[in-house]
């Protein structure tokens, strides 16, 4: 966590008293205080919605066919896919989530298609390929006789690939998370949860989730077939889940809650139904009944495999097979890949922040940095450590002797580069809620692609590209946050504050009331004032062959007046830790290991400094209303709400609305609807014919007028009427609107004129486009996003 970042308190508001004795039927005695606030800072605050948010017996899971079409397509093509006993090929993708969703369909089709005869699957390797489908990859597929590929975390872009598919004879179905183009994918079906409606108990799960709810669908269809319970592959949900840091709320809260319980059947390696699983929780010491389970054990070791080795296939066996002895196999290798990645991970970390010492950080908003030996599998690790460290989101890229010509297709972009081109592949991490992947995709123009998330993206990129696309991502940032060009401070939210005395297992059950934690409901994180720490000591963790890892950990006891407790603080040493009375922000932890409590250390500030950078926190402001056909009951209250309706085409739309809600007093309700898929040049024909006739019939339009005709935003049209008027329109301004006079140009190929009219017209098509991803991206960007950024 940057020095710099400020501390942000409680916010100062109290729960009512029935809501806290509502809450104290699940709290231990004593702490029902302490539960009602936690979960009314999270926005769980009517009581009846309790049982189900805490519960997952009380709630009511989503049927799979609330995809509606797509997944009924989707099914029946299973169907005769299984009556034919056609072959099928899954195509993951090589992360945690990737690597799940796999195995989910490798184990739920595999009750219905023999695997390896009809069923198989196919990852990208990491290290020398790309995230998607690749053209050379289906052709493989197709002379293998596979009639149906189901992908799984990744295909909803790959146009280019799936017409490719179709030629060769294969149908494709799309199952992925990620985002939706205006343009539906020559496909079978396409089942993503960006299709539906922001407040959809579907909408945010991940890649593994929408495999899940697939193979669900399947299991009711054709409901005798199967021998093995569906629930079964519910701990590979929970896998997946957390280790992407979706937003767990809906369903997707309701899968990882069930997820863990099955998890939990894996601790013994004689019983459990995945040993794999069972001997990666004996490595990592872990009992697999908290998401801390995933996220520190069990998620950074199925990474590691494609990060070290590239091949993430193993890690799909890993998950999948009852072979005890090639288990153990594969886990040591996960073991040894997690532990090398440690050491790759703390060096090359060491090697940024060297370079970052001999730049100006005053001037730099977005962290760039390239070289060629740096390791790709790790890149995206050492830019979050990066980002949190500076207070910046960071770009970090290698060009790993990568040429255009030999790299596979992953996009249409990167195959129509020359083959000399060097292309530079990375992975970039926001900080603060800054949007990274509005960012990147302002300049998309110099990427061979890009994709990802808010906060996470991944990307590659032309070798000679990278100083123009440093000085313009860095450009579009200061755009963002004003003409200083300063990024407001990270803030470390602060959950509790408590004394050493209160650590312990009723606050800790307490606690463990909110998981599973993750996007939109956090870790709690506890302030400890004017502590100090003794027995501080350091020492280099061990692999599981008692060899020492390049990788530290500092342990310590906290003490105060109240008592003392054990804690660790992972990758520092103990000369790190300031001398004297602190004030320290700890995590509350089980160890099943060692069956103790204890707390990981997030941040640590003599306690001199004290206030000085703690900022009370403010209630939440913001209501989501996105896609709803009928907005809730009171949303006509005008006194307390503040109702936006028409989708931003950039940040300042919405700070602008906050702003105002802020100074009436109100809460603001986004409730705008994802606007209609618009064809750039459709666009340009109505503006043509409107201005003709606007021209032939001697009548004004109003620049409101103009826009509702066409469903456009103001830069298009501008774009749009210098366009007209390099073909000859005169456009005058009149006090009641616009006028349109035609005046045709020589328009002939020799003429100068023919170049700057079709790059006018260019630019308004681009115009066009861009606001479109715009909205389109506003419609479907998590609202704790908007929430951090329009604040």
């Amino acid at each position: 966590m940057a020095e710099s970042a400020i501390w942000q308190l409680p916010p100062d508001e109290s729960p009512p008293a029935e809501f806290v004795q509502a809450a104290a039927e699940y709290a231990p005695a004593g702490m029902a205080t302490y539960a009602a606030q936690l979960l009314w800072q999270r926005g769980i605050r009517d009581p009846a919605a309790l049982a189900g948010w805490l519960n997952p017996d009380c709630y009511s899971p989503t049927s799979p066919f609330a995809f509606g079409e797509e997944v009924q397509r989707a099914i029946a093509r299973l169907k005769l896919a299984y009556e034919r006993q056609e072959a099928i090929a899954i195509w993951g993708d090589f992360d945690a989530d990737g690597i799940t969703a796999t195995a989910v369909l490798w184990d739920g089709l595999g009750q219905f298609f023999s695997q390896g005869d009809r069923l198989s699957y196919v990852i990208p390797n990491r290290l020398t390929e790309s995230h998607g489908l690749t053209q050379r990859g289906i052709e493989r597929l197709a002379a293998a006789g596979v009639r149906l590929i189901i992908t799984c975390d990744t295909g909803s872009t790959s146009l280019a690939e799936i017409d490719h598919a179709n030629r060769l004879g294969l149908d494709v179905i799309v199952t992925d998370h990620h985002t939706l183009l205006a343009q539906r994918p020559p496909v079978v079906a396409i089942v993503n949860p960006r299709s539906l409606p922001a407040d959809h108990p579907l909408a945010t799960l991940s890649g593994v989730a929408v495999a899940y709810k697939l193979v669900e669908a399947l299991y009711e269809t054709l409901p005798d077939v199967p021998t093995r319970p569906l629930d079964t592959l519910l701990d590979l949900v929970a896998i997946g889940l957390i280790a992407d840091l979706v937003e767990l709320r809906g369903d997707c809260r309701y899968l990882a809650q069930r997820g863990i319980a099955q998890l939990q059947k894996n601790q013994d390696v004689a019983t459990a139904p995945r040993p794999g699983v069972a001997m990666l929780l004996e490595f990592c010491k872990r009992a697999g009944d908290r998401p801390t389970d995933i996220s520190f054990g069990l998620g950074p070791r199925i990474n590691a495999i494609s990060r070290i080795q590239g091949d993430a296939r193993d890690g799909v066996e890993l998950l999948t097979s009852r072979d005890e002895s090639r288990c153990r196999q594969l886990a040591e290798a996960a073991e040894l890949a997690n532990t090398r990645r440690r050491a790759l991970q703390q060096d090359l970390f060491k090697q940024v922040s060297a370079r970052l010492s001999q730049m100006d950080l005053s001037t730099t908003g977005v962290i760039v940095l390239e070289d060629p030996q740096w390791p790709v599998g790790i890149l995206g690790l050492v830019a979050g450590q990066v980002a949190q460290e500076y207070g910046r989101p960071t770009i970090l890229l290698s060009s790993a002797a990568l040429l255009a010509a030999s790299k596979p297709a992953a996009s249409d972009a990167a195959s129509s580069l020359p083959d000399h081109v060097k292309l530079a592949r990375g992975s970039a991490r926001s900080v603060n809620s800054i949007d990274l992947y509005e960012l990147m995709g302002s300049q998309q123009h110099l990427l061979s692609g890009f994709g990802g998330h808010p906060l996470a993206a991944g990307l590659s990129l032309p070798l000679e590209n990278i100083p123009l696309f440093a000085d313009g991502i860095n450009r579009q940032l200061r755009q963002q946050v004003g003409i200083s060009g300063a990024i407001a401070p990270l803030l470390l939210p602060v959950d509790l504050i408590v004394t050493v005395g209160q650590l312990g297992k009723d606050l800790f059950q307490t606690l463990k009331l909110l998981e599973p934690c993750g996007m939109g409901n956090p870790t709690p994180n506890l302030l400890i004032r004017q502590g100090r720490f003794e027995n501080v000591r350091n020492e280099n963790i061990r692999d599981f062959k008692q060899r020492k890892v390049r990788y530290i950990k500092t342990e310590f006891d906290l003490v105060d007046e109240t008592g003392q407790f054990h804690g660790v603080w992972w990758g520092h040493y103990r000369d790190e830790m300031p001398p004297g009375p602190c004030d320290a922000v700890v995590q509350l932890d089980f160890n099943p290991f060692r069956k103790r409590y204890e707390v990981r250390l997030v941040a640590v500030r003599p306690a001199a400094d004290e206030w000085a950078a703690m900022v009370p926190a403010e209630p939440d402001w913001l209501l989501d209303w996105r896609g709803q056909t009928e907005l809730p009951a009171g949303a006509a209250d005008a006194e307390k709400v503040l109702v936006m309706t028409d989708c931003p085409t950039q940040w300042d739309d919405l700070r602008v609305w906050g702003r105002q809600a802020r100074h009436d007093g109100k809460r603001l309700a986004i409730a705008y609807q994802t606007p209609p898929a618009v064809d750039p040049l459709e666009s340009w024909q109505t503006l043509v014919g409107l201005a003709k006739y606007l021209s032939r019939t001697g009548q004004v339009a109003t620049r409101s007028q103009l826009l509702r005709k066409l469903g456009l935003g103001d830069r298009p049209l501008r774009a749009g009427i210098q366009a007209l008027q390099a073909l000859g329109m005169t456009v005058s301004a009149l006090p009641d609107g616009l006028r349109f006079q035609w005046h045709p140009a020589d328009l002939s190929t020799q003429s100068p004129t023919a170049a700057q009219v079709n790059q006018t017209i260019e630019a308004f098509l681009s115009a066009v486009e861009e606001e479109q991803f715009r909205r389109q991206y506003f419609a479907t960007v998590p609202a704790e996003t908007i929430r951090a950024i329009a604040s």
